[in-house]
């Protein structure tokens, strides 16, 4: 039986998660890229379109572990977050899926997501799995249902809690951000790329 979000992973998930926000504060698209600067305080990230962003670490600053996993690892019960691009039979393609650690789920539903113009987030419950034509997942969630394709090509990750001895000059990472009302860029979480994994989602 899936447990909701336990203190260990409360803020850890909400990378894979449309975040909250603070009074003030407006979300942003999310950070991806390669630290190239690093601090107590603060990170610098050359992004993937070749930017250079700065960003402010908030004091209860948390790091996500972002770890190679397998499609054999996705089970009927399995809870998974899944970035995908619609199709048009109704049915999603998957970018990249996230396989979350037993017992653990956050984040429920499906909702955009900024991976790629139009793709979405799908949180839930593996119902159905489908090997007949291709690997498809039912994934459930309160009040809906998605059909997810697998692509065999598509990234399959999981993750665990880390630390900021992680975040070195070089490392792969994405950042869920958000603009103070001073115009800065704070973040509370960081997802990172363990032995030189790029976070897909």
């Amino acid at each position: 039986m899936h447990t909701k979000i336990t203190a260990a992973f409360a803020l850890g998930l909400m990378a894979f998660a449309a975040p909250a926000m603070a009074q003030g504060t407006t979300p942003a698209p999310h950070i991806r890229g390669t630290v190239t600067m690093v601090s107590d305080t603060m990170v610098e990230v050359k992004t993937r379109k070749g930017e250079t962003v700065s960003v402010i670490l908030d004091p209860n600053f948390s790091v996500t572990g972002v770890f190679k996993s397998s499609f054999a690892d996705i089970k009927p019960g399995s809870f998974i977050g899944a970035a995908s691009a619609p199709q048009p039979d109704g049915t999603f393609k998957a970018l990249a899926v996230i396989v979350f650690p037993p017992g653990i789920t956050g984040g429920d539903g499906h909702y955009a997501w900024d991976l790629e113009p139009n793709s979405t987030m799908t949180n839930g419950t593996v119902g159905e799995l489908s090997m007949s034509k291709g690997r498809v997942l039912s994934v459930k969630y309160p009040n809906g249902e998605k059909q997810i394709v697998v692509p065999d090509d598509v990234p399959v990750v999981s993750f665990h809690p880390s630390t900021r001895a992680a975040i070195v000059v070089g490392a792969n990472v994405t950042i869920n951000p958000i603009k103070a009302p001073d115009g800065s860029t704070h973040a509370a979480r960081m997802q990172v790329g363990e032995n030189g994994m790029i976070p897909p989602a």
